[in-house]
């Protein structure tokens, strides 16, 4: 049985036809499921990757513990780090995704040739090249570079052989963001979500091989390593997509670039690209800082920090996950939905982090105790580290924040500074706190800084989100992060009392973790004016036909199509254990 709509063709009626079109609608690429699909694709091989980098961790703390040869690794480890931001997260993304896609929309007009095809023979060598010689010259220049990033390191000629190993993946990671960014344009999301698992199950697996010989070289190889395999992760799926162009997705035909739409686009991109810089300097000045410090100070900053942090992972996948709401409410041109969405997000977030990073503080000489101490790591590094990953838990809520609401910023359709700008001001915060931090505290001092500078960006990113595309009511958000942190600082208390006289580590953290969450949560339930914790985002879940049936129906931001996002509208904000 059909209806006709006057002036169209005729539509089925009836449960079976209506649930075989919302099918449709939600498999079809761009779709509100596709996206939702992708988007706990992409969380659950982050959580996948953040949990290989642990045992990655694990297995460094072990074998060669937190001593000179460590700090030397970790300086070297600088080279991936910001390798990864410029060309895999965020500028080689946000210049070749849109490039694809007009390629494919000129392929999808059936024009002569292979737009896509024409476009890789003429950007792949270019690339290759240029990020090939680059790889070389910073190759040769190891030991300038190694002297720029930690003067007063104690064994620089180790930190050279580890920086000429891991600079190879100037080149790998160049080619492992090319291909990352011609998949998600064709709407292939699979591949380039399992990129980091592949890079730490490299790592490890050389580690395990080269150790004797090498030492801690091996973690260095095993970055070159870890980058051919994240190449050879994706190059397979990217070949099959250039070969059968028939299954590509066709979008809309944009108009024909002209160089002023090249200088827009480039215009959109560098706040992106500054903030992401900005963001990641924050490791480069620990360690520049930590390098006059006694022997393993950076290796204790680093192992405090990979631990500290993954509660502020889990916060910002959930935010992942619910990222299609956002977009479907912004498509069909509702702001007010969207702010909703986005504040409940934020006080998800909060609730999350600030649960982790209470039983962190808590329990933080049980948790590096079940984690790292052992074979080269002694009872001494557990006590170094734990206080500085106590400090460092301090700034966890601040760091969940920036990568929350830097979404209210780049969703917007023109150049954003101020995100760049308030990470700016965090990062010479950092900096100005962190010269006497760590000439009085050592690297506690360092991890002081970093707290503050992030809490500072966080607090301006906040009082500056209500003027964005998503204009959240920041007074009450605001109000509501404070009650939630007043209701973690009470769980933190509580937990760390209660595991003092327990003598195994596994159940004084269990015990820690359980009571800090009981605690939140009574706080939350009988505190005044307490802010409401949001569920889950539904995007993430699976219903059954049963609750399919008895929806409501859907609103205008939830059955609205979602359009592409604009330049910087889905940056990759955080990156775990890379």
């Amino acid at each position: 049985m059909s209806a006709r709509v006057p002036g169209g063709p005729a539509r089925p009626r009836g449960r079976r036809a209506h649930a075989r079109t919302r099918v449709a609608r939600a498999g079809a690429p761009g779709g509100g499921g596709f996206l939702a699909r992708a988007a706990a694709v992409t969380a659950g091989l982050t959580a996948a990757g953040a949990v290989l980098g642990l045992v990655r961790d694990q297995i460094m703390a072990g074998y060669f513990g937190a001593g000179a040869g460590t700090d030397a690794f970790l300086v070297a480890w600088t080279v991936p780090e910001f390798a990864s931001t410029l060309l895999i997260e965020d500028a080689m993304a946000l210049i070749l995704v849109p490039a694809f896609s007009r390629a494919l929309a000129r392929r999808s007009a059936g024009l002569p040739g292979d737009p896509v095809r024409e476009l890789v023979r003429g950007t792949l060598p270019r690339i290759v090249l240029a990020l090939g010689l680059a790889a070389v010259v910073l190759i040769v220049a190891a030991p300038l570079l190694v002297a720029a990033l930690a003067p007063g390191l104690p064994d620089p000629g180790l930190a050279v052989d580890c920086t000429r190993l891991t600079g190879t993946c100037v080149l790998s990671f160049a080619l492992v963001g090319y291909c990352s960014a011609a998949l998600r344009a064709h709407g292939r999301f699979l591949p380039p979500a399992a990129i980091y698992v592949a890079y730490n199950t490299g790592i490890i697996g050389t580690i395990l091989v080269l150790r004797e010989p090498w030492g801690v070289r091996s973690a260095a190889a095993g970055v070159a390593v870890g980058g051919v395999l994240m190449v050879l992760v994706q190059a397979p799926s990217l070949l099959r997509a250039l070969r059968a162009p028939g299954r590509t997705p066709r979008p809309k035909a944009p108009p024909a670039p002209t160089g002023e739409g090249r200088v827009l686009v480039l215009g959109l991109i560098a706040p992106v690209v500054a903030f992401s810089l900005c963001r990641q300097s924050q490791t480069l000045i620990e360690r520049f800082l930590a390098s006059p410090l006694p022997a393993g100070a950076i290796s204790h900053l680093n192992y405090a920090q990979k631990v500290a942090q993954m509660p502020m992972i889990l916060s910002l996948m959930l935010c992942t996950v619910s990222f299609p709401v956002v977009a479907r409410a912004l498509a069909a041109g509702d702001p007010e939905a969207a702010r909703r969405r986005v504040e409940r997000d934020l006080l998800l977030a909060a609730v999350v982090v600030l649960v982790g990073s209470s039983t962190v503080i808590a329990a933080a000489p049980r948790i590096v105790e079940l984690l790292f101490e052992r074979g080269e790591f002694t009872a001494a590094d557990t006590t170094a580290t734990a206080a500085v990953m106590r400090v460092y838990a301090l700034g966890l809520l601040g760091q969940t924040m920036v990568g929350a609401l830097v979404r209210c910023y780049f969703s917007a359709a023109r150049p954003l500074w101020y995100p760049a700008a308030a990470m700016a001001a965090g990062l010479a915060t950092t900096a100005a706190a962190g010269v006497p931090g760590a000439h009085y505290w050592g690297a506690v001092g360092i991890a002081a800084a970093n707290a503050l500078g992030i809490t500072l960006s966080a607090v301006l990113l906040l009082r500056g989100a209500h003027r964005q595309a998503v204009p959240v009511h920041v007074d009450r958000l605001g109000e509501g992060l404070l009650r939630l942190a007043t209701a973690s600082a009470w769980a933190t208390g509580a937990g760390w009392l209660c595991q003092l006289a327990i003598g195994s580590a596994v159940l004084a953290v269990a015990v820690a973790g359980l009571v800090v969450a009981g605690v939140f949560l009574l706080f939350i339930a009988c505190a005044a004016k307490a802010p409401e914790i949001p569920p889950l985002p539904r995007s993430a879940f699976r219903r059954t036909p049963h609750a399919r049936r008895h929806r409501a129906a859907p609103s205008a931001a939830e059955a609205a199509p979602v359009e592409a996002a604009p330049v910087g509208g889905d940056v990759p904000l955080d990156h775990g254990h890379r």
